[in-house]
């Protein structure tokens, strides 16, 4: 997803070890717009005053610790729907925050790779990202956008993680693709006569060209071309390019 796109998500990212904190913040500027708070006071008084569209949270901070700042804010009507993404340690997320914390996000386990953070958190960035776009549709359910905008990989990843039904299509060069989406699983594809996961393998490549994802005709394919869920078909998907560019590398 390009800066321009993504600057359009609010992120507030409350940690009180400022290494971590500006460490957090060169990962994430790239991909969300980025609020800082120093522990979870902090914290508090700046969802209430401007509510971001996610937080990603320390558990253990002084004063008010990242569970009291959760339990808060959930008490309140306007932020109690906020996405959430806890940072602790594995100790303290299988102990202490799992268990008792319906309606969270995401754990990332400290201490983290920040490859790992920015990923976790992307995610929950494009879902909110598409999100956007639908509520901003000029037809209802049909979404529009610039694949410079939204990568093939961050649109399936925010369908699957919607658990969206609907159909995805995908124009680039003159070749277009459609895509089929059942609770977030891509059961259908096809671009002119290849179709299944080969299918999206190939439309995975495209880095530009336009998408619309018609949420009204989810059910207009019954068939069932791909062999793979959404997550196993990127993967592979991955796996094929770096394969490509291996061979390129080696080959004289």
């Amino acid at each position: 997803m390009t800066p321009h796109a993504a600057k359009t998500v609010h992120l507030l990212v409350a940690e009180d070890n400022p290494l971590i904190r500006d460490l957090i913040q060169k990962g994430l500027e790239p991909h969300c717009e980025v609020v800082l708070a120093a522990d979870g006071g902090d914290a508090l008084l700046k969802v209430i005053d401007e509510p971001p569209d996610a937080i990603l949270c320390d558990y253990k901070m002084p004063g008010l610790d990242g569970r009291q700042l959760f339990e808060k804010l959930r008490g309140r009507e306007q932020t109690r729907h906020i996405p959430f993404l806890f940072m602790a340690s594995r100790g303290d997320i299988e102990e202490r925050l799992r268990p008792l914390m319906d309606g969270v996000e995401d754990f990332i386990a400290k201490p983290f790779l920040l490859k790992d953070l920015v990923r976790i958190t992307k995610k929950v960035v494009d879902r909110i990202h598409l999100e956007k776009l639908q509520k901003r549709a000029s037809r209802p359910g049909v979404i529009q956008g610039r694949l410079e905008e939204m990568s093939m990989t961050d649109l399936m990843q925010s369908l699957e993680m919607g658990q969206k039904s609907c159909r995805l299509i995908v124009r680039h060069n003159g070749e277009q693709g459609e895509l089929f989406f059942a609770s977030g699983q891509c059961r259908d594809a096809q671009i002119g006569g290849i179709e299944g996961d080969d299918a999206v393998y190939k439309v995975v490549l495209w880095t530009a060209g336009e998408f619309e994802i018609d949420f009204n005709a989810a059910s207009a394919s019954s068939r069932t071309t791909t062999t793979r869920g959404t997550t196993g078909l990127l993967m592979e998907a991955m796996r094929l390019m770096d394969e490509a560019s291996r061979d390129a590398v080696e080959t004289p």
